[in-house]
C-alpha cells in the first residue's frame, strides 16, 4: 500500500498546478513501524527511499536493509561484468556506470547468479547473452517504460518490447505470498560452508510496480520471502546470496558524487560500479523518456 504524504513538486514550465507523488507507506512489523527516509534529496523528484527495521519480532538483532524505488521517475539498466554473463567475445558495453550517464545516477545494486551456478536469461542492449528460460523468474524493463518482475512464459529470445530482461532462479513471491518452493531452501542455491541461513537479497514490484531491494544476513529462503512480503511486494525473485555479494550504493550529488554502501558489507567500497566491474549489476537513473535506451 502507498500513502499519498509525499513532497510537492513543481510542473513542467507552463503548468498551472503542482502534482503529489506518492510515498512508500511505513514498513510495520507487529506494532512498529519504520519510516522511509529519501535519499535522492538532490534530484528534481523524489525517486529512491531507504528503509533499516527488524522483520522478525522474535529475531530482534536482524536488520534488513531495504530500498524503494520509484519506476515512473527512474530508468533501471543492466550492465554485463567482464567475467560474464554469457560468451565473453560478445560487446560487454563499459562494465562499469557509464562516465556520460553519472549525472542522472541514482543508486547501484548487485544483480542475480553467474549462470555456471544457475543458467538464467540475460538480454540488453538488443544483445542476448544467455537464452531466456521459461518459467525462470525474470527482471523486465519493456519498450513503454514499465519494469516488471514476473516468471518468464516467452521464447528463448525477447521479442521487441522488452529492452533488458535479467533472471534468477524462479519466483521467491508471488501474489503476496512466499511461493512453496521458497520452503525448500536448498533449491535457492549453494551456501557458504553449507549453512542455511546466510546474507541474501532480493528484488521486488508492489502492486504500482514500483521496484523494491532487499538485503539482510542470517536468511534462509523461506524468511527473505517474508521480508519481501512485509515490504509490499507482490512478486519478489532472490539476487545474488552469500556474504560477498550483497551491495546497494547510492549518491550524494549528481555525477556519482559521495557514493554510500546502504548495505553495511565489509567487502565491498563505495565506489564499486565506477571502475569495471567482474560481474552484471544494475544501475537506476532518474528517467529521461519512458522506454529510451540504457546509457551504454
Amino acid at each position: 500500500m502507498l500513502s499519498l504524504v509525499a513532497g510537492v513538486l513543481a510542473m513542467p514550465a507552463g503548468a498551472s498546478r503542482t502534482r503529489t507523488l506518492a510515498a512508500p507507506a511505513p514498513i510495520c512489523v507487529g506494532a512498529t513501524c519504520t519510516h522511509w527516509v529519501r535519499s535522492d534529496a538532490w534530484s528534481a523528484t523524489p525517486s529512491v527511499y531507504l528503509a533499516r527495521f527488524r522483520p522478525f519480532a522474535t529475531q530482534p538483532a536482524i536488520v534488513a536493509y531495504a530500498s524503494w524505488m520509484r519506476s515512473a521517475t527512474t530508468q533501471v539498466a543492466l550492465y554485463p561484468g567482464y567475467k560474464g554473463p554469457g560468451d565473453t567475445a560478445l560487446a560487454r558495453g563499459p562494465e562499469m556506470v557509464p562516465t556520460q550517464a553519472r549525472a542522472r545516477l541514482l543508486a547501484t545494486f548487485n544483480s542475480g547468479f553467474y549462470e555456471a551456478d544457475h543458467a538464467g536469461g540475460f538480454y540488453v542492449n538488443h544483445t542476448l547473452y544467455f537464452p531466456m528460460v521459461r518459467g525462470a523468474a525474470t527482471l523486465v524493463r519493456y519498450a513503454n517504460g514499465t519494469v516488471d518482475v514476473m516468471t518468464w512464459g516467452a521464447g528463448a529470445r525477447p521479442g521487441p518490447n522488452v529492452l533488458m530482461a535479467r533472471q534468477n532462479l524462479t519466483l521467491l513471491v508471488a501474489n503476496s505470498r512466499p511461493t512453496p518452493l521458497a520452503a525448500n531452501n536448498a533449491a535457492w542455491g549453494l551456501t557458504l560452508h553449507g549453512v542455511a541461513a546466510v546474507w541474501r537479497t532480493a528484488l521486488g514490484v508492489d502492486a504500482a510496480g514500483n521496484l523494491i531491494y532487499a538485503a539482510a544476513p542470517a536468511q534462509t529462503s523461506w524468511s527473505l520471502a517474508r521480508v519481501m512480503v512485509e515490504l509490499g511486494c507482490v512478486r519478489a525473485m532472490e539476487l545474488d546470496i552469500n556474504p560477498e555479494w550483497p551491495i546497494f550504493v547510492t549518491y550524494g550529488a549528481p555525477g556519482a558524487v559521495s557514493p554510500t554502501l546502504d548495505v553495511p558489507n565489509p567487502n565491498q567500497i563505495p565506489g564499486r560500479f565506477l571502475y569495471p566491474s567482474t560481474k552484471d549489476f544494475f544501475a537506476l537513473y532518474s528517467a529521461t523518456s519512458p522506454g529510451a535506451a540504457q546509457p551504454w
